[in-house]
């Protein structure tokens, strides 16, 4: 009797560890070119849409699913939601809290990376934290100029349509580290999208310290499906199981 954990997530990662005596196969969709190791058998790729990943959990014997994914990874989390309803599975979906605004800062919401080209203004120099895989989105924002920090270095065919620079880096960052980078590149605007967590979210921070205004994209509406925000209920859920 397994139970499948949707990974990607430094959460994916720390609930992992506390599931080595279950029966657990971990999958990543490889958008990371060269992802941490898991500590358990792991499964790289997607699973061809709703019909592959129907025949994944019965060929597998899955017997449960932990979503452990990106708050964005939307096509994957509704897949999972769906298909475990359809065949009767225990499932759960992992979304750590959302980052909530305070006081000093100076965020505008919105639902689209289309909607980011009707709040910046021409000529701005803008810091993209949003990842490689939408990147191609934000030609949106011409006439300005562009800064976006990648963990891969990007792929010409993948990025054809974005005009920008890349800084490659992947997370903790400091807050003075992210101050100073502002600072040095001229940064006007900070584009972010609202995955929540302590390890990304010293951007933030450095952008609140410098008065710099951020746009934030919110998260993707989640699939009618029993949610938990902590590793630890996650955890507490799977030990409930009769795995």
């Amino acid at each position: 009797m397994t139970l499948l954990v949707l990974a990607g997530t430094s959460d994916a990662r720390t609930l992992l560890e506390g599931l080595k005596d279950v029966d657990v196969i971990a999958s990543l969709a490889g958008v990371t070119r060269s992802p941490v190791k898991l500590p358990v058998t792991t499964r790289k790729g997607g699973f061809g849409g709703v019909d592959g990943f129907r025949d994944y959990l019965v060929d597998n014997n899955i017997k449960g699913v932990i979503d452990a994914t990106h708050p964005f990874a939307s096509i994957m989390t509704q897949t999972a939601a769906m298909v475990c309803a359809e065949l009767g599975l225990p499932h759960v979906i992992l979304q750590r809290p959302e980052w909530v605004k305070g006081p000093e800062d100076c965020w505008h919401f919105v639902d689209s990376v289309a909607e980011t080209a009707k709040i910046i203004p021409v000529g701005a120099t803008v810091f993209l934290g949003t990842g490689r895989k939408t990147l191609p989105e934000y030609t949106c924002l011409n006439g300005r100029t562009l800064l976006a920090r990648v963990i891969d270095p990007p792929e010409t065919p993948v990025l054809a349509d974005f005009k920008g620079t890349f800084l490659i880096g992947s997370p903790p960052f400091s807050i003075a580290e992210e101050v100073a980078l502002f600072r040095d590149k001229g940064i006007e605007w900070v584009v972010v999208k609202n995955a929540g967590g302590q390890k990304s979210r010293s951007k933030l921070d450095a952008a609140r310290e410098l008065g710099l205004p951020v746009v934030m994209i919110n998260r993707p509406k989640l699939p009618d499906a029993h949610v938990v925000n902590t590793v630890d209920a996650a955890l507490s859920w799977a030990k409930a199981q009769a795995w």
